[in-house]
């Protein structure tokens, strides 16, 4: 049985219940063995927990608890474990492997990622072997994650020296069983099955990949675990997004389909996202500026589905430069929402800022110093809510305006989440309209007005960016496939001299996005988690 569970960092015991409780779930089905992801007991990733040796020693004592509780079945479970014997890093990334009340030794991880989100290295020692198990009358292989990844060449930026898989063809395992932890991207599940199909036709045998599901901090784990057989061919899939227990036959013909909807998974990462955010921070109630632009709509419709819409409150903040039929957009989805709104004009205090700067200002034309007053009185106003009332402000800010520093520090850019700062605004208008592929739900009229920050008279975003479809292929080759300038533009045809300055404001933002809040990471390159530049640098 695969046992998909959602684990939370430094919960231990929390865990080891839900291990056990898979356990029961296994028992239940007659399954002879149950598989979890990658550190189970510990949560994934749990970074600098892992250097105090009380942690680990905590972690340890849960293993023999769940040892105890193995009677009967076979039970293969992630963990970090001390390595004595080592010299360097005194940890491992392991598998324990269980079987009827028995621990019969471990699996050590032998490939450690250190690239985008992973830092393993800079915790654990690689493993050293790779062997089988017998299990069941059966030869089982036990691999973790990155181990497996290397052999289908889908490994980011590291030149490993092993394959683990290509060492196990010579032991003729029956299966393999793989513990994950692997990040959601939009494009993620389909390498996952490539990685399971690769190894299944090397070694001749089944695959079974156990994928973490989940939200801690800004990464989100989809799930989506799959047993794939001897040929390769996708066999059973987990449910995405949820803890499932998915009883796994090997003799199993039938073949399911390996189609996703890209557009639904990008929501629901989305939605548990700030679901598991709350959860295990132990908050409940969230609030945002809702403008009636299409950014904050979005927002809403994730904050209602992870939430609930009692436990969201929408801060409608009204200025002079506010057009009617935004203010209207609001007030509709709000109330389509079934979401609590409070309007708050910033008229007064904006006219007061006016005044008190105005002897300091004078002789100086107004410009983007009066955009982010209006901005800063907004922000002040949701933290006012956050201090008084218990809410956590969601940021709204998207990730083109993020790559581009169109965003207000101590503005639009405050809060506790950055929901969508890695949703390319072109995306963010694709998830609108799904969200409206049954009916009217986001005022089309949000969806289809071109955007503006409202913040002077007739703004548009046009005025200061170009069009959102290049914008955001220039930020998706450079941020996300590390094109050079000169390829993004050979690529796009587009002017060498616009990708140049479109680069160079990528990298000028980067103090800004360091001081805004966590986001939640959807595609293969996000500005919150696993990307790190310099904000002093002169290369371009």
């Amino acid at each position: 049985m695969i046992s998909q569970i959602n684990p939370t960092i430094g919960d231990l015991q929390g865990n080891t219940a839900k291990i056990l409780e898979g356990i029961e779930a296994a028992r239940r089905t007659n399954a002879e063995l149950v598989l979890f992801p990658e550190l189970t007991i510990s949560g994934y990733p749990p970074e600098d927990f892992l250097l105090l040796p009380h942690f680990i020693d905590a972690v340890e004592k849960q293993l023999d608890v769940i040892v105890k509780a193995s009677t009967g079945i076979s039970v293969v479970v992630g963990l970090p474990r001390n390595s004595h014997e080592h010299a360097e890093k005194y940890l491992f990334n392991s598998a324990a492997i269980i079987n009827d009340g028995r621990l019969l030794g471990f699996h050590d991880k032998i490939l450690l990622p250190t690239y985008d989100v992973f830092d393993e290295r800079r915790y654990f020692d690689p493993g050293t072997d790779v062997r089988c198990w017998q299990l069941h009358g059966k030869k089982v292989a036990v691999v973790i994650c990155e181990d497996q990844w290397r052999h289908a060449g889908c490994v980011e930026t590291t030149r490993y020296n092993r394959d683990p898989i290509a060492e196990l063809q010579s032991q003729s395992p029956d299966v393999l069983l793989n513990l994950s932890a692997s990040p959601f991207s939009v494009t993620k599940f389909d390498k996952r099955l490539t990685v399971c199909s690769e190894a299944a036709k090397t070694l001749g045998c089944p695959v079974i990949l156990c994928n973490q599901v989940g939200g801690n901090d800004s990464l989100i784990f989809d799930g989506y675990s799959i047993f794939v057989d001897r040929s390769g061919e996708l066999v059973q899939c987990a449910k995405g997004f949820a803890e499932d227990h998915l009883l796994v036959d090997l003799s199993r013909k039938e073949r399911c389909s390996a189609a996703r909807d890209l557009m639904d998974d990008m929501y629901q990462a989305l939605v548990l996202g700030v679901r598991d955010y709350f959860r295990k921070s132990g908050f409940t109630r969230a609030c945002l500026g809702l403008s009636g632009g299409v950014d904050s709509a979005l927002v809403a419709c994730v904050a209602v589905d992870a939430l609930g819409k009692d436990n969201i409150l929408a801060l409608m903040m009204p200025s002079r430069y506010s057009s009617p039929g935004s203010v209207d957009d609001a007030v509709v989805l709000a109330a389509r929402l079934g979401i609590k709104t409070k309007t708050i004009s910033i008229e007064q205090p904006f006219e007061s800022y006016l005044q008190l700067l105005s002897p300091h200002f004078e002789g100086k034309a107004p410009d983007v110093t009066e955009e982010n007053i209006q901005a800063r009185i907004r922000g002040m106003i949701l933290m006012a809510f956050s201090n008084k009332h218990g809410y956590i402000v969601l940021s709204t800010a998207n990730k083109s305006e993020m790559a581009m520093g169109y965003s207000t520090l101590y503005g639009d850019l405050c809060g506790g989440l950055a929901v969508i700062n890695d949703v390319t605004k072109q995306q963010v208008y694709a998830l609108a309209n799904w969200i409206n592929r049954h009916g009217e739900i986001i005022p089309w009229d949000t969806i289809h007005k071109p955007p503006s920050a409202e913040l002077r008279p007739n703004q548009k975003d046009s005025d200061s960016l170009p069009s959102y479809d290049i914008l955001d292929n220039v930020v998706s080759d450079y941020v996300e496939e590390h094109r050079s300038p000169e390829e993004i533009a050979a690529r796009h045809r587009y002017p060498l001299e616009l990708v140049y300055d479109l680069v160079k404001r990528i990298h000028r933002s980067e103090y800004k996005r360091r001081q805004g809040p966590p986001g939640l990471r959807i595609s293969e390159k996000a500005f919150s988690t696993g990307r790190r530049f310099p904000i002093v640098q002169r290369w371009v």
